[in-house]
């Protein structure tokens, strides 16, 4: 329900309605890191207030003197001439200047294990994966995957590598053996470092034997890996290929516990993350050191107001996304934060589980995701309840746009109706946050991202890149660039420049529509072009149409995103099954055909990328030009009226699919 009682209308029109703002408190207000005059200072200088960051936040070995060179756009380079490393800012430091004993990571395994790492376990355990990579060949301008449950050992090896200066690439652990194959092979990597498996929902599950299979040479083309280094993680039995294989534990028993970071230049490659592409090859976004570390540092203080001497802060992302790099890893590590991380998922081994940490390290900052939130909506609100949630201060919330009564309930049953809440926008692309509240200096409203941070300068405009009026729609774009900023798609220069500039030349268009309100703060209303955000993860419709159609079922097949209450969107496919379909599937019984092919996708794939639903269909919806037309699928897949039809091939077809997903 809206504030006067009306009842709350779905999607867009909820938006333009919303009315209820929550001032922050003049107590927290008072204490607040982030003040009014931020903004003004990064108004009245924003490349100077940039600079101030980087020499305020972090240690640079050799100062800078240029903060920004644009002469190359649309690749950008921050602080280029200064020297640094990211380890060093994250872990060594802190021991330096006498903040050893502090807890870095307070680590809970779903088992109920528990360890405890302080700085000075942390640079001690850093500095012995770094000897024992380099032991391994690994030197700098190398790269090195990982592909590792949420366990220390991750953040771990995310730090030695760039002690080392190697380019990490994180592949989520849920990713399936061909995408793990296709990211080494991309990204030329001579290491993999990986874990016999993790514990998820009650029980171990492998994650070594992906990495043997994605090793295998294929098409004659042998795999770039010349070794994988695997932690002990469940204990389950993990075949070691010799010569190529060593357990971590052995390697770091014998490695080193001191090591000198190599000191490198800002613009070096901190990592290499992949995201889906509507061309449905997988993205190498690149990251640099000097400017990325900056905003991330920056974005994590001020926008969750951190006190690294007393707070205890908790990111539930997984470091196999970019959220995990910027606000579990760096962010919190360089700014000399305690933190809390989670192996396993929010109802294992019950539903309360993420309460009971919450109570259990006295967090006082949650950063989640509208997925999650929602799904703990279903639950119930006499869940969280029962524990005691009063040490909470911030709350977060990331990877899609949050839904006004999701924000009411978050704030109101785990924030205790006091808490503020930042709804963050920013994306793999990004870096850093970009979007978002302040604590103690924005009214928050319910579903609004609201406002670009100091020193970040976005817009939404037209399709004639005319700045929209207050109320009015269209693209988000930011028109400056800006520290954390991505360099550039891993070896793909051209691609790079066509998937973010070439829409608004010289302006980066970021693929997400959005409106302002009458105030002209700023609402996302997610992605404008087909990929596909389900529960914070950006898919490709192209990828996942092409592992359907890998099957030798399936001659054709559409996907689209369909609007979810739980996981935001969902994926609907729409296939067209070969004449010869029985003998390849061994079935003619629809609702078999329909599994076969969703546990396909999540082999090809993985798990998040399984169709919610699929549809058996006789033809899809084409232009005369043979352009399938996924709008209309989209009316179908959300139950709406089928929109314009006219300039289809063939109309009558949508009333055909139409029925076929109401039986």
């Amino acid at each position: 329900m809206t504030q006067d009682g009306t009842p709350a209308q779905a999607g867009l029109e909820n938006l333009l309605h919303e009315s209820r703002s929550f001032p922050p408190s003049p107590e927290f207000a008072a204490q607040a890191n982030a003040q009014p005059a931020l903004y003004e200072a990064a108004a009245a200088d924003r490349l100077g207030f940039w600079a101030d960051q980087a020499r305020d936040l972090l240690t640079w070995r050799k100062p800078f003197t240029e903060t920004l060179d644009w002469s190359g756009a649309p690749v950008a380079r921050w602080f280029a001439d200064g020297t640094l490393n990211a380890a060093y800012n994250a872990v060594d430091r802190h021991v330096a200047e006498g903040r050893g004993d502090r807890v870095a990571i307070h680590f809970e395994g779903e088992p109920g294990d528990t360890r405890t790492l302080t700085y000075s376990d942390l640079l001690r355990e850093v500095s012995r994966a770094a000897n024992a990579l380099a032991a391994l060949g690994v030197s700098t301008g190398d790269r090195v995957v990982i592909y590792l449950p949420m366990i220390p050992e991750a953040v771990i090896a995310m730090l030695a590598c760039a002690r080392l200066g190697a380019p990490h690439s994180v592949v989520f652990g849920g990713f399936s053996a061909d995408a793990l194959r296709s990211r080494i092979a991309d990204a030329e990597a001579k290491v993999v470092i990986t874990a016999d498996g993790g514990f998820r929902r009650g029980a171990p599950s492998a994650l070594k034997p992906a990495v043997d299979e994605a090793l295998v040479p294929r098409d004659g083309v042998e795999s770039p890996v010349a070794h994988v280094l695997v932690v002990r993680r469940t204990g389950q039995d993990t075949a070691m290929a010799e010569g190529r294989d060593v357990w971590w534990h052995d390697a770091l028993e014998s490695a080193d516990v001191t090591h000198e970071p190599v000191w490198v230049e800002a613009e070096h490659p901190l990592f290499i993350l992949y995201t889906s592409g509507t061309t449905g090859k997988p993205k190498g976004i690149l990251h640099t050191t000097g400017g990325y570390l900056t905003q991330t540092a920056y974005t994590h203080k001020y926008v969750f107001d951190l006190k690294a001497e007393s707070d205890v802060y908790w990111c539930t992302a997984d470091i196999g996304w970019v959220t995990g790099h910027s606000y579990v890893t760096y962010g919190p590590l360089i700014n000399g934060a305690t933190q809390v991380i989670y192996e396993g998922t929010p109802d294992s081994p019950h539903q309360g589980r993420w309460w009971e940490i919450i109570e259990k390290y006295k967090v006082t900052i949650l950063y989640t995701a509208p997925t999650a939130i929602r799904t703990c909506m279903k639950w119930g609100e006499d869940i969280p309840a029962t524990f005691d949630l009063s040490t909470l201060r911030v709350l977060g919330s990331v990877g899609e746009p949050i839904n006004p009564e999701a924000w009411m309930w978050y704030r109101r049953v785990v924030g205790g109706d006091r808490t503020p809440i930042v709804d963050t926008w920013w994306q793999t692309e990004t870096g850093a946050i970009m979007i978002s509240p302040l604590p103690g200096v924005t009214a928050a409203k319910p579903g609004s991202a609201q406002v670009p941070l100091p020193g970040i300068v976005a817009d939404v405009v037209d399709d004639e890149f005319r700045s929209v009026p207050d109320g009015g729609g269209g693209y988000l774009v930011l028109s400056e660039p800006w520290p954390a900023m991505l360099r550039g798609i891993w070896g793909d220069l051209e691609r790079f420049k066509d998937t973010y500039w070439s829409r608004f030349p010289g302006v980066y268009f970021a693929g997400d529509g959005a409106k302002k309100d009458d105030d002209g703060d700023i609402w996302l209303l997610g992605r404008v072009d087909d990929v596909m955000n389900v529960s914070g993860h950006r898919l490709s419709t192209t990828e996942i149409e092409s592992a359907l159609v890998s099957h030798d079922a399936v001659a054709e097949a559409a996907v689209v995103g369909a609007t979810d209450e739980t996981t935001g969107q969902a994926v609907v496919a729409f296939v067209i099954l070969r004449s010869d379909h029985a003998e390849a599937l061994g079935t003619t019984d629809e609702d078999e055909i329909i599994q076969i092919l969703r546990n396909h996708v999540g082999k090809e794939i993985g798990p998040i990328a399984k169709p919610k639903r699929i549809l058996v269909v006789a033809e899809l919806p084409k232009t005369r030009s043979g352009k399938i037309m996924r709008r209309l699928l989209r009316d179908v897949a959300e139950n709406r009226a089928v929109g314009d039809a006219t300039t289809l091939a063939d109309s009558s077809v949508m009333d055909l699919i139409a029925k076929g997903l109401s039986k």
